[in-house]
């Protein structure tokens, strides 16, 4: 397997030498398909070697599938270096017809299976498209594989993800999908295994399309030395980036790029004298470990006196609303007694911190609290992750063996996150556990007893995936002893309490504590879709671009006007007796006006927009795009 990319010429060329290949290898066309399969604990222990890589393709591949392939009648499979099937995601039917050569375990390399999508990809570490007609076996030429390789931080070859399909799908479209999925795994491993620890720089030729998957992303210290890059960023900059520094890449000093704001947009020139627009995101404190549906926090022996790792207290979370001053009340009454809770909301509002704060502010705050996100867990990892296994239990597994995520929340708590988006075959697996508290590794015939406190949360209304039939009613009944339901940000009474609690908490010095009155009452009026997590994040963008000034309109995202303008009637207008002009007409004769009447009422918001007979939002909007201060 090649630890670069084989280029050919033409695509004839690739599959003239990849047949070429089988020939040696000593197939034929009539060649009966010899598959290489793995099983029992030879499979546990490759997926289980390689769950970073399942679960981060898990979070990032199903958003694509969902929107553009689920109507298609076709299968995205994730194989590792050596070619073994390590999970597929698809259209039943499909699956049904082909269950067994494509279930996890199988090997589709080259050298046993012929020209094919996953094996000639790993052969030539190139995207590749293989046709119906294309596979060397003639027993494969019911389908139409496009497969792309997916590199890792060292640039090392992971593995493939790949599209099949029996019937037509257009070549743009499968190429163009496997290329964005792969682009997305790679990127996304890169950041969460470096994020924190190093700075990361994210650059594109075009501003709008800076988040996208197909922009450059370089990793690098304070001294500028290049640690890894995605592949995206080699291809625009022409040039291999293992030990280079960032200042042979761009027309700009080291210290100038790594004293940029957090998040701040900065014009970059590279060496070869193109522009690209940039955005660096820097280390902090905490360093958070690469993606995974495994979370341990673990006790210590002394408190944390850093912000980011403060362990907050139920009563700290109580700020004078009435529905969290309940769920506080409630929790510090049911923590310590053998009762599940379950905590519903909506994305955003802080379940997790609720959590964390029930455990801290129990009599199990010494013992662990393990995290179990029930939507990423791939559902043959389910055994061996939550049960665990003795050792020598099969072949390949472990010799010290795996004592599983429910034995390590023993003496502690158990919280079982996003549990409504739980498989139903994992939802009968897990039950049995919670109905016994004992627990089976694999490989063992001993059962070892359990005792831990089960927090659940979700952010759908479990009652009705019951009535669905997507929630088992009997699972339901075992996680739900006290439902607490946590307030949407819009909807807290306590939100200015909050908002100044927030400023505090995450400000670098006194002054970035500071906000403007009409920052202020924008902040309450403001319709917070994203709730707590949003809030935050404006807080962070605020507090970078205020320079030690007061928080004030200049400072905030351009979204959280966009928010706040989409809560209001569209109907509205700018000057009374002006109804037929559009909101987006902002005339210099009106902004004029608005900002004139504003100073004579001593720059108040609610007197300005009474007597324009507009809403307040439009107010603000007007100055900020003004640039009045």
């Amino acid at each position: 397997m090649p630890t670069k990319p084989v280029h050919h010429r033409t695509h004839e060329t690739m599959i003239v030498q990849s047949w070429q290949r089988c020939r040696e290898s000593g197939l034929n066309h009539n060649s009966t398909p010899n598959i290489d399969r793995l099983a029992g604990g030879s499979l546990s222990s490759l997926l289980d070697e390689h769950h970073s890589l399942l679960t981060t393709t898990h979070n990032e591949v199903l958003p694509y599938y969902e929107n553009l392939l689920l109507n298609s009648k076709s299968q995205v499979m994730l194989a590792d270096h050596q070619g073994y099937v390590l999970q597929n995601w698809g259209d039943q039917r499909f699956k049904r017809d082909n269950q067994e050569i494509f279930t996890p375990g199988s090997g589709w390399q080259e050298s046993t299976l012929g020209t094919n999508a996953i094996g000639t990809a790993l052969k030539t570490g190139n995207i590749v498209q293989i046709e119906r007609d294309e596979h060397f076996l003639i027993s494969n030429r019911f389908m139409t594989g496009s497969a792309a390789p997916i590199f890792g931080i060292d640039r090392e070859m992971l593995g493939v993800i790949d599209i099949s399909t029996d019937t037509y799908l257009p070549e743009s479209h499968t190429l163009g999908l496997v290329k964005i999925m792969s682009q997305a795994v790679e990127n996304q491993l890169i950041t969460s295994h470096f994020k924190g620890e190093y700075f990361i720089l994210r650059f594109n030729t075009s501003i709008e399309n800076i988040d996208s998957q197909w922009s450059g992303l370089i990793v690098f210290d304070e001294n500028g030395l290049v640690i890894s890059a995605n592949h995206r960023a080699e291809i625009m900059l022409g040039c291999d980036l293992k030990l280079v520094n960032i200042s042979q890449l761009f027309m700009i000093n080291v210290s100038q790029l790594v004293n940029q704001p957090e998040g701040f947009q900065v014009p970059l020139v590279t060496t070869q004298q193109f522009r690209v627009h940039g955005i660096v995101h820097k280390p902090v404190q905490a360093k958070p470990r690469a993606l995974d549906f495994r979370a341990e926090i673990k006790p210590e022996k002394s408190a944390r006196h850093v912000s980011d790792q403060h362990r907050f207290q139920l009563d700290e979370l109580n700020l004078g609303d009435p529905v969290m001053e309940k769920a506080v009340a409630q929790s510090k009454r049911i923590i310590d007694k053998n009762i599940p809770i379950l905590i519903s909301g909506e994305t955003g509002v802080g379940k997790e911190v609720f959590v964390k704060a029930m455990h801290y502010s129990s009599l199990r705050s010494k013992q662990n609290l393990i995290t179990v996100n029930c939507a990423a867990i791939p559902q043959e990892l389910v055994e061996s992750e939550l049960f665990g296994y003795e050792k020598g239990a099969f072949t390949g597994s472990s010799s010290k063996g795996y004592i599983g995520l429910i034995r390590k929340a023993d003496k502690g708590t158990l919280f079982l996150d996003e549990i409504g988006d739980m498989p139903l075959n994992v939802q009968a697996r897990l039950l049995r556990v919670l109905q016994e508290r004992r627990v089976n590794p694999l490989g063992s015939t001993e059962s070892y007893p359990v005792d831990f406190k089960l927090v659940s949360a979700t952010n759908c209304n479990l009652k009705e995936s019951v009535a669905a039939g997507t929630f088992r009613q009997d699972l339901y009944y075992r996680v739900s002893g006290l439902n607490i339901e946590l307030p949407a940000l819009r909807h807290r009474r306590d939100r200015q309490k909050l908002i100044q609690f927030l400023l505090k908490y995450y400000a670098e010095n006194k002054q970035h504590t500071e906000i403007t009155e009409r920052a202020m009452d924008s902040f309450n009026r403001h319709p917070w879709p994203g709730n707590i997590r949003q809030l935050v994040s404006v807080i962070q963008i605020a507090q970078a671009m205020s320079d030690n000034e007061p928080i004030d309109f200049e400072h905030l995202p351009d979204d959280f006007f966009t928010d706040m303008e989409a809560s209001e009637n569209h109907g509205e207008t700018l000057i009374v007796g002006q109804e037929n002009k559009p909101l987006t007409a902002a005339t210099d004769s009106n902004t004029n006006n608005i900002i004139a009447l504003y100073q004579s009422l001593n720059c108040n918001i609610s007197k300005t927009a009474a007597q324009l007979s507009v809403s307040r939002n439009t107010v603000y909007k007007r100055l900020r795009e003004s640039g009045f201060k």
